[in-house]
Formats: structure tokens, sequence, C-alpha cells
């Protein structure tokens, strides 16, 4: 599914095909609560890195890599590889991207203009380390981990058959 993004003031926008286009996991952690969550989680999709095409704004983006605790690391803590994508003018967080995995980029969902399909469930992560005040509302049936699942956005996605095959004609 082809997917058009925006930042809220309008300086930053962009396009990118998703292989996993489905709103359904929504990510607990501090990091993505603190970024791009103020509902207490947020919610990524998955899409293919090379069709990321930045149409409008390059110049405005910001890249934030969040410090992770780590006790073999000086001063207790690294850099994550993950780079948060975000508009520099109005803050609006709008995708993930990790070179550990270079074919995957993750839009923000609250950043696409483009009607996202209702998923027909959803899959609550990282539970472990949510804030107190946030309650993991959700549908009867909702998967919910206090970690990471084992099941990608993509094997999710096809378990559900709602996998967007790409076309050739979007290549």
């Amino acid at each position: 599914m082809q997917l058009e993004g925006s930042c809220h003031c309008g300086r930053v926008q962009f396009s990118v095909w998703a292989h996993s286009p489905v709103p359904f996991m929504r990510c607990y952690c501090s990091i993505c609560r603190k970024t791009a969550g103020s509902g207490g989680f947020a919610i990524n999709l998955g899409a293919d890195a090379s069709t990321l095409k930045v149409v409008k704004g390059k110049r405005e983006l910001r890249i934030y890599q969040a410090r992770l605790p780590d006790d073999s690391a000086p001063g207790g803590e690294r850099e994550s590889s993950a780079q948060r994508h975000f508009c520099g003018r109005c803050g609006s967080p709008l995708w993930l991207y990790d070179p550990r995995w270079p074919e995957l980029v993750h839009p923000h969902a609250g950043a696409i203009d483009t009607p996202l399909p209702v998923p027909p469930a959803h899959v609550h992560l990282m539970l472990g380390s949510k804030a107190n005040w946030v309650e993991a509302e959700g549908r009867t049936g909702d998967e919910r981990f206090n970690a990471y699942p084992s099941m990608s956005l993509a094997e999710w996605h096809e378990q559900h058959g709602l996998a967007s095959p790409r076309k050739d004609a979007q290549s």
C-alpha cells in the first residue's frame, strides 16, 4: 500500500510503500511513549526502506538516537542504533529506521495522511515498561507482551491475511 505522510506543520512530506500497513502494534516502551506516543504508546508500521521518498522538507528532518542502559559501556549507557526521524520545526515524529534491518523503515501511524485499514486486533508490547498512568485498553483477545513478541510486523500481517504484496508498478 502506498502511504503518504507529513508532519504537523507540513514542511516535511514523504511517501513510502508499506507491506504492513495495518496499525495494530502498540509499543509502550519509554522511548516510544516519550518520542511518539503521548497516549502512552506509539504505533509503527512496516515499510520498504528503498521506497522512502522525502517529497518535501528534507532540510527540516532531524534524527534522535536514544540512550540505552549498558553496564559494559562507559558511563553505563550506549546510543541506540535506531534513528527516530522527526520534523525539526514542529517536532512531529515521522519514522524510525535502524541500520540493523536496512530493508525496513517504520513510519509512525500518526504521521500518515493516507487512510489506513482498521486492524482486526491489537498487539500490546513492552507492557513491562509502560507508565503507571497508562491503561492498556483494547479488545477481548488482544495479545499482550511484557517485552517483544516473537512475531514480526510482517508475520502478523501474513497470519491475518493482511499483507500487501508489492506490485511491479511500485518498484
